[in-house]
C-alpha cells in the first residue's frame, strides 16, 4: 500500500509516517519509481509507534522497545520481562517531569496570588508597569 492509504487506515499523517521512516522506525520498501510502498503489519507498527508516543516515549527508546514488543490489535506488551526494566525507567523519568510541573504551576499561583488587585484603569503599557513597578518599591 501506498504512504495516503496507511495515513488513512492509522491516522498518522503523511508527515509522521515519514518522520517514522527517518527515525529508522518504519521501513517501507522502495519501488523503482521511488515510491514507499507498505506492508499490511507496518498498519499495526505505527499503532504501537502512536501508543508508546502518546505514553510519553521518545523516537530513540521506541526504537528500541519497539521490536520487542507484542501487539494483538489491542494491547501493545513486553514480549519479554527484561523491558519491564525499560518501561520503568521511563516511567520513572516521566514521574520526574511530571512533578516539576506541578511545582512550577505551584510557583505560578502563588505569582499570581501575591499580585496585589490592580485598578483596571491603571497601566496596561509593560513599560508603564515597570516604571510603577520601581515608584512602588
Amino acid at each position: 500500500m501506498r504512504i495516503g492509504e496507511l495515513s488513512r487506515i492509522t491516522g498518522a499523517s503523511v508527515r509522521s509516517l515519514r518522520y517514522y521512516e527517518e527515525q529508522g522506525l518504519l521501513r517501507p520498501v522502495r519501488r523503482p519509481s521511488g515510491y514507499r510502498e507498505y506492508r499490511a503489519e507496518d498498519a499495526a507498527t505505527v499503532r504501537g509507534i502512536r501508543l508508546l508516543l502518546g505514553a510519553g516515549l521518545g523516537t530513540a527508546t521506541i526504537g528500541e522497545l519497539l521490536p520487542c514488543m507484542t501487539d494483538d490489535g489491542e494491547v501493545l506488551a513486553p514480549a519479554c520481562s527484561a523491558m519491564v526494566t525499560d518501561l520503568h525507567r521511563e516511567r520513572a523519568r516521566l514521574t520526574e517531569a511530571a512533578e516539576e510541573l506541578l511545582a512550577a504551576r505551584d510557583r505560578l499561583d502563588a505569582i499570581i496570588e501575591a499580585t496585589p488587585r490592580l485598578d483596571p484603569a491603571g497601566p496596561a503599557d509593560p513599560a508603564e508597569c515597570a516604571a510603577a513597578a520601581e515608584a512602588a518599591r
